[in-house]
């Protein structure tokens, strides 16, 4: 059992974790607190807006709709990472939800996950968690695809350890709403155990020293699958005519390009080339741009000719600065034309900020 924090706690306690924090106008006294007692609290808990692009998301969680009235949290976690306060105190957020869960929250007496819910706002057995549960509304489209950015989930952490530092609780004491309510589902993209771990090791270092660890990459997988004629002579890049995966976005159709910066990537490319004679070279290399300026090159890979076709996979390992972009480029040395049969790139691509 704890009591509310108070307003300047609360802020105190989020700009200690490293949270950037924007308090809404009037947040300090926008509350449901007369329908209801507002305490003592035992947790956090973790919700989607299911709102997309056009929605004014704070907006809405402050005010609410009008079959919800606002405030709907505690406070609303934008894409960018920024925490912005919208109530102090008594939010429509959480609705019934399970006692067993409740009391395994508030003993963080469970094991990965609490006990499975079996109510939900207006059964039988269920038991009030708007004033119980402090909540974070985080915007997401709750599709599943729609992704949650670093910055946005970490924000998540860090705001979740703080009110967890702040009245002393595990990482325990912070539930997703699907794990309150069987009719819920959020928040859907992150997996609540994963999630507690992350607060477990927020609340492990000081507050405000957590970072966390490096986010997922992103794949790229690119290919060239006509093949093309390399005439002799010139630094030549790999026009990349099949996408397989381009999660980062960074190639446009039938582009060269397959990384742009800031980044980081590893991986490789594989080639076939047919017509090189025996002995002849095909150098191949990465090469920086930055729009379509050529601005930087790296090593020199040389691929020898074998005879009929060549093989050859070569490695692709860099950081990339803002503003640069990466391409492969190829330089036929024989005398003759070959031809490029096929190229298959793929590459981890972690994006930094």
């Amino acid at each position: 059992m704890a009591t509310p924090l108070t307003a300047a706690r609360l802020v105190a306690a989020l700009k200690g974790e490293g949270c950037a924090v924007h308090e809404v106008s009037g947040w300090r006294t926008n509350n449901r607190n007369h329908k209801g007692p507002w305490g003592p609290v035992h947790g956090v808990m973790i919700h989607h807006t299911v709102t997309g692009p056009g929605t004014d998301v704070v907006d809405l969680i402050y005010h609410g709709h009008s079959a919800l009235p606002g405030p709907l949290a505690t406070g609303c976690i934008t894409k960018d990472g920024v925490v912005h306060l919208t109530g102090n105190g008594r939010a429509n957020h959480a609705g019934g939800g399970d006692g067993d869960v409740l009391n395994a929250v508030i003993g963080e007496s469970y094991g990965t996950y609490p006990p499975a819910t079996h109510e939900h706002d207006g059964s039988a057995g269920a038991v009030d968690g708007n004033a119980r549960f402090y909540g974070w509304e985080c915007e997401n489209k709750g599709d599943g695809k729609d992704p949650w950015p670093s910055v946005q989930y970490k924000a998540i952490v860090k705001a979740t350890a703080a009110i967890c530092r702040a009245h002393g609780w595990g990482p325990k004491s912070a539930i997703g709403h699907l794990e309150w309510s069987d009719w819920k589902v959020d928040p859907r993209g992150f997996d609540m155990a994963d999630f507690r771990r992350d607060v477990a090791d927020a609340l492990a270092h000081p507050a405000g020293l957590w970072e966390g660890e490096d986010p997922m990459p992103q794949y790229v997988n690119l290919g060239v699958t006509g093949g093309y004629r390399l005439a002799p002579g010139a630094w030549d890049s790999v026009e990349f005519t099949t996408e397989w995966a381009d999660e980062t976005g960074d190639h446009a159709t039938g582009g060269s390009v397959f990384a742009r910066g800031p980044a980081r990537f590893s991986g490789s490319v594989s080639l076939h080339i047919d017509g090189l004679p025996t002995g002849a070279v095909v150098q191949a290399r990465m090469s920086e741009y930055e729009g379509d300026q050529h601005r930087a090159d790296h090593p020199i890979h040389e691929i020898v000719g074998t005879g009929g076709g060549t093989f050859a996979v070569l490695p692709l390992t860099k950081r990339l600065p803002s503003r640069r972009s990466m391409r492969v480029r190829l330089l036929n040395q024989a005398a003759v034309p070959v031809t490029v049969a096929s190229a298959v790139l793929t590459v981890l691509v972690w994006k930094e900020t």
